[in-house]
């Protein structure tokens, strides 16, 4: 570290740090090394960088410096929020082949974007045939009347302010899906660093006090990690959980009652001597080098996670526009606001799961499902859009609202069921918010039930290269030698949302 640095490493460690994070390269080349090590005046990466074999375009110019991705856990109707279909009022109880539309399931699309875990023989997901009618009224709003139902009042005051892309898709028809959009991999598939995770790798920190991706809410189970995972980019730029708790944010992330900070700068300074020794021994120890910047870390967190999630600096208004006022929504309120607070300190990535896992998965009872799941998230999610505009932030701050996947126009049937749809990968909407994105606009279409992402649709990946693209950086440069992606992997650009 910087010998003029306060922090206890500072009194014991044998390099600089810029000297140790150039000597010891971070095992990373490329783009990401360069743009990791940009803030130390460190550039040896860019020199070492092999020629590509074409030359690649320039780096876009960057238009956001943070994201919020909020993360909806077992997959929301996209009929019933964001994408109403009133053919499916019109032809309720009919199957698809008494329509006047196309049956989709006869459509090569339905196999193409469908690809399932159980064998063919006994799936019967996604392919039911009664057509069930939407569970709730819709409305146009706004300056461009974009349709959405009334189970967002609070959100559609903010649509001219949002973009929807109605025409996304994936190929996991089960949760794994939750996976599956965070890191573009299907779960039979290798596993890919998530999302958050190249955002970082690309980036670095803005903050040096705090961690660059941070998550509230989640993960959602022991299987979803993945969703914050890293992988082989190392274990720093993993996602890092927080509690909403002032007095204890983080497990271990305070000094012990009985322990002076005296006590505390010795004991740290011993380990910083011991990992010091060790790193020069094993320069390529990726989960060592992970273990003293954590160090490093942890120290001065102490301080400014506390601070950045101490909602008492809030005023009573804020508190009430977020619906901390209310038990149905101070949960996600919370989240949200904190979340606010994060980007406003300058944490590059936040990743928000305002609902437990799977509550949003209503095979059964969907209008009470979803009548009550949207009303604990519309008053917050409206609340942070309208927060982060008032305080400037929208302008270089991405907003995401996604789940994993949509839900069938068709009656699921599995169990005599009568009130539910089942899980459906072949096309559902998303929306974005912030910088660099048209405002009040809807790109892409389903059918006329809600089927098919009609065209080309957009894979989970195109939604990754958006936000990389808005964050200035190029996924097809942050490759790491020895883990060539796959073309799917990187996704495309939408341009056609971009302002």
């Amino acid at each position: 570290m910087n010998p003029t640095d306060s922090s206890p490493f500072s009194c014991c460690t044998p390099h600089p740090r810029r000297a140790f994070l150039a000597d010891f390269g971070m095992g990373f080349t490329g783009l990401a090394l360069s743009a990791l090590l940009a803030d130390d005046g460190v550039q040896r990466a860019a020199a070492e960088e092999p020629a590509p074999a074409e030359p690649l375009p320039p780096l876009p110019a960057p238009r956001a410096k943070s994201v919020i991705w909020i993360f909806l856990s077992g997959g929301y109707s996209h009929v019933e929020t964001f994408d109403p279909k009133p053919a499916l009022n019109e032809h309720a109880g009919k199957t698809f082949d008494k329509t006047p539309f196309e049956n989709p399931l006869n459509s090569p699309l339905h196999r193409a974007r469908f690809r399932s875990v159980p064998a063919e023989e006994i799936n019967v997901r996604d392919v039911y045939p009664s057509i069930y009618p939407m569970q709730v009224g819709w409305q146009k709003h706004g300056q461009a009347g974009i349709e959405m139902t009334d189970w967002w009042p609070h959100l559609a005051t903010c649509v001219d302010d949002l973009c929807f892309v109605r025409n996304m898709w994936t190929t996991d028809n089960d949760h794994a899906a939750e996976n599956q959009i965070h890191t573009g991999r299907h779960r039979l598939d290798e596993p890919q660093p998530s999302i958050g995770a190249w955002a970082t790798y690309g980036l670095g920190s803005i903050n040096d006090n705090l961690p660059q991706f941070l998550v509230l809410g989640g993960p959602t189970r022991s299987d979803t990690r993945q969703s914050i995972d890293s992988y082989y980019l190392g274990p720093q730029f993993a996602g890092v959980p927080l509690a909403l708790d002032p007095n204890n944010p983080l497990p271990f992330g305070k000094r012990q009652a009985q322990q002076t900070a005296e006590q505390q700068q010795r004991e740290f300074d011993l380990v910083n001597r011991l990992n010091g020794l060790a790193a020069v021994e094993y320069p390529e120890d990726a989960e060592l080098r992970a273990r003293i910047r954590a160090y490093e870390l942890a120290y001065r967190m102490q301080a400014a996670v506390p601070e950045a999630i101490d909602f008492a600096q809030e005023t009573a208004a804020t508190s009430q526009l977020y619906g901390l006022d209310n038990d149905a929504t101070k949960v996600a309120g919370q989240r949200l606001l904190a979340a606010r607070r994060l980007v406003e300190r300058g944490v590059r990535f936040v990743q928000v799961f305002p609902s437990p896992y799977g509550v949003w998965d209503s095979h059964q009872k969907l209008k009470d499902n979803h009548t009550r799941l949207c009303a604990s998230v519309d008053k917050p999610v409206a609340g942070l859009i309208h927060d982060l505009k008032q305080r400037g932030l929208l302008e270089d701050t991405v907003v995401v609202f996604c789940t994993e996947f949509g839900r069938t126009p068709g009656l699921e049937q599995r169990g005599g069921g009568k009130d539910g749809r089942d899980h459906h990968p072949n096309g559902f909407t998303i929306w974005m918010a912030g910088a660099g994105l048209k405002a009040g606009h809807v790109h892409g279409a389903t059918d006329e039930l809600g089927y098919h992402a009609l065209g080309e649709g957009h894979y989970v990946t195109d939604l990754h290269a958006t936000v990389l693209h808005l964050l200035g950086l190029d996924g097809r440069r942050l490759e790491v030698p020895g883990r060539r992606r796959l073309d799917i992997d990187h996704g495309r650009v939408i341009p056609e949302i971009l302002a």
